[in-house]
């Protein structure tokens, strides 16, 4: 008797749609479990590609030729640390945040009606108290960087503050995602080289597309409940043409991607090697696998879509970084 008032109790404070094997239930006290699941502990696929674009800018950025100064390096290994540390923290605070907003809609969708908030298993003070420890870890973080950079990332809390809205008013929330979510692209550049470039607004903009396309796909898990309630995204936007919206978005990401790597610097002086463009030219089959495996009306597989984009994410940094040491082993030479 006892353990079934055990499993019980672990299926009424765990949320419907997280992975029950996850590291949160098995070490946290049952106490902390509310707070993990706000900060989404639960399911890292979140942290992992709002990371992305920070550690591509930070490995493309050293590969770089600027203001005269040649580089060819390697990213720095504390930049990078500080970035998975922002990442997981941020995110966790935008999810508290996103919660705080969604507390009335997160009861009328069956996915998500079993959130701490939801489901009263935290009270709000709570949640916004956990928010402020978040925000000021983050703010931690952000100071460890060039005042340019610090500005920068203080600038990307306007973008996050009116996403959640979004979906009240447009079709295009995921296009507001976008815009928060790949920030790591300026801030991953301006960490390294204290400005910015058109190298890495492009960056920027290609990380933009790829998040649209990605999070269309995960949306699509609930538009159901979404046309009854009223919220609005692309996947309800593009509906039966998802595969040709997500050719057309991952398309551009590509060719975003790319002009970003051609701008990094002359072929004679600097710039990504051949692996940056092999593993772009692998990340595009990558894409293409999602296309043409996508069922809209599947949820399961939608989500396992949408978690795969990290595998993307893996195959872009590796390939900055075998640039960078392609480069560090046959450097070029200049005329």
């Amino acid at each position: 008797m006892s353990n079934l008032k055990g499993s019980l109790a672990d299926q009424i404070d765990r949320v419907a749609d997280a992975p029950s094997n996850n590291w949160v239930y098995r070490t946290l006290p049952r106490g902390i479990w509310p707070y993990a699941q706000l900060a989404r502990w639960d399911r890292p696929i979140g942290w992992q590609l709002l990371l992305w674009p920070c550690w591509w800018a930070a490995a493309l950025a050293p590969q770089a030729v600027q203001t005269g100064a040649v580089h060819t390096g390697l990213p720095s290994l504390w930049q990078l640390f500080l970035f998975l540390v922002g990442a997981i923290t941020m995110r966790g605070a935008g999810c508290t945040y996103n919660d705080l907003v969604d507390e009335k809609i997160d009861t009328l969708v069956a996915r998500t009606r079993s959130r701490p908030l939801p489901s009263g298993r935290v009270s709000r003070f709570q949640a916004k108290l956990f928010l402020v420890v978040q925000a000021l870890v983050g703010l931690l973080v952000l100071i460890q960087f060039n005042l340019f950079t610090v500005f920068l990332g203080i600038a990307s809390l306007g973008v996050v503050a009116i996403y959640p809205f979004l979906k009240r008013f447009t079709d295009w929330p995921q296009l507001g995602l976008g815009l928060a979510f790949s920030w790591g692209a300026l801030m991953g550049w301006a960490g390294y080289w204290s400005t910015l470039s058109l190298a890495a607004v492009l960056l920027y903009a290609g990380s933009i597309l790829w998040t649209i396309g990605y999070d269309t796909i995960y949306a699509h898990q609930d538009k159901e409940d979404d046309a009854l309630v009223g919220v609005r995204s692309t996947a309800r936007l593009f509906g039966e043409r998802t595969r040709l919206a997500l050719t057309v978005l991952y398309l551009g990401a590509i060719t975003l991607f790319a002009g970003a790597f051609m701008l990094t610097g002359p072929a004679t002086g600097g710039g990504p090697a051949w692996p940056a463009y092999a593993g772009l030219a692998a990340g595009a089959f990558q894409m293409i696998w999602q296309i043409r495996t996508l069922d809209i009306d599947d949820a399961d597989q939608c989500l396992r879509l949408f978690k795969s984009n990290t595998v993307f994410g893996w195959i872009i940094f590796f390939g900055l970084i075998f640039s960078a040491l392609w480069a560090l082993s046959f450097p070029l030479t200049t005329v």
